[in-house]
């Protein structure tokens, strides 16, 4: 279906291939050509790929597989997160033709696994190196914004570790009765690991997590937060009087963005209380996920929590950690001028107000790899996941004011790259 819609659409010259591979999730890649004077190529990026849809929590009258348009948002699984970004990149070169406007030749590619790591896009950028050549400016539509007033540019991702972390004590349950007292819990076990790594009134880790904060980040951090204020934290669905780590806008903009912070998004060995019984569990096993600066490598992360985990371990259980992915982050090389000029042209044109910079507390793989692979190419990395839109979880919606206006920022930013490449 999404090929099809491609193929109807009017954009001269646009080529379209389904790069397929065995055992392999497949990408669409378009080629647009572009003015002839100007030898240089612009990558726009996205993903089609989503997350499980957690279907009985979606609020009545929406869900995650049937797009409804309620109060100017467009419900729907994986609408903003990622699948708007194939329309946006084609508008932005149809408004700039419908004005007669030029722009570089423009290579599109849109990933169907960006959420499990993106591990098959390497071999497909390999396969079409000859073809993406070295793009001057790389535009991609899978980012955040604070607010859906003004456009926001993402200057860092952090990285990502996950790892399971389980304890044994038995080879099989047993009755708690004669166990308990005896045999040591396995959560309890469990419990002293996790203070050897997380300290639980603050959140603390260990050094080796830690990176210092650019000085550019701090003053984007401070800016931000005086745009945004309260808003930082107020976005999200808060259950009676829980309160934020930090009030203060600026920090809390940083802690999503460069400090680290361990969640457990997991648990194994444990029924369901209505299933539970006087039954003294043989193990535990919990996930971890770890997000880590962008400057910070997850591998040494991961290599110095297992030594801490499993060394010395109370009562002797056996304990096993797991390493399931370590991804660094990503840090935007610095704006060229014509760059930072453009993104302040397009925010005050479609939004009325400046460009804002900030990281991003989340993970995009392609960037790292993009960035590796092209250290002197401009990146825009920019997207419509603001407050309350839900990307991962239920209820995910799309604000539709925000993204059309997204698409002519897009188009103008590349309108000014074809500008300061001629020159």
């Amino acid at each position: 279906m999404l090929v099809n819609w491609v193929k109807a659409q009017s954009v001269p010259g646009l080529t379209l291939e389904v790069l397929r591979e065995k055992g392999r999730t497949p990408v669409i890649f378009m080629v647009v050509p572009g003015s002839n004077d100007v030898q240089e190529t612009v990558l726009l990026y996205g993903h089609m790929d989503k997350q499980p849809p957690m279907t009985e929590h979606w609020m009545p009258g929406t869900g995650p597989h049937t797009p409804v348009i309620k109060d100017g948002k467009l419900y729907g699984r994986g609408g903003a997160d990622d699948g708007y970004s194939i329309c946006a990149a084609i508008g932005a070169l149809q408004v700039l033709q419908a004005q007669g406007l030029p722009h570089a030749r423009a290579v599109i590619m849109v990933e169907a696994c960006e959420e499990s790591g993106s591990r098959d896009l390497p071999y497909f950028l390999e396969q079409k190196k000859s073809v993406l050549g070295t793009p001057s400016l790389v535009c991609c539509l899978d980012s955040g914004c604070h607010n859906y007033e003004q456009l926001w540019s993402t200057t860092s991702l952090r990285g990502l570790m996950m790892a399971y972390l389980r304890v044994d004590v038995l080879t099989e349950a047993v009755h708690s009765g004669p166990a308990s007292g005896v045999v040591p819990s396995s959560f309890r076990i469990m419990r002293q690991l996790l203070d050897r790594i997380e300290d639980a009134k603050t959140g603390k880790l260990p050094d080796v997590c830690y990176a210092a904060v650019p000085a550019e980040d701090l003053q984007y951090a401070k800016a931000a937060g005086e745009s945004i204020g309260a808003e930082v934290y107020k976005k999200f669905p808060w259950v009676g009087s829980t309160q934020p780590v930090s009030s203060d806008p600026a920090q809390a903009i940083l802690n999503a963005t460069w400090m680290p912070a361990l969640s457990y998004t997991g648990m194994d060995g444990m029924p369901a209380g209505v299933n539970a019984g006087n039954v003294l569990r043989s193990h535990t096993t919990l996930k971890l996920s770890l997000r880590t600066p962008p400057s910070v490598e997850p591998k040494d992360v991961a290599k110095e929590f297992e030594r801490i985990l499993t060394e010395n371990a109370p009562y002797g259980a056996k304990i096993t950690f797991t390493l399931e992915k370590a991804q660094k982050g990503w840090q935007a090389p610095k704006l060229a001028p014509w760059l930072s000029s453009a993104l302040e042209t397009a925010s005050q044109q479609f939004y009325s107000k400046s460009a804002m910079f900030t990281g991003e507390g989340g993970s995009i793989p392609f960037m790292g790899m993009l960035g590796e692979m092209f250290p002197s190419t401009q990146f825009v990395i920019t997207g419509v996941l603001g407050p309350s839109s839900n990307a991962h979880g239920p209820n995910e919606f799309l604000e539709i004011n925000y993204t059309q206006k997204l698409v002519g920022a897009v188009a103008s930013i590349l309108s000014a790259h074809y500008v300061a490449k001629a020159q």
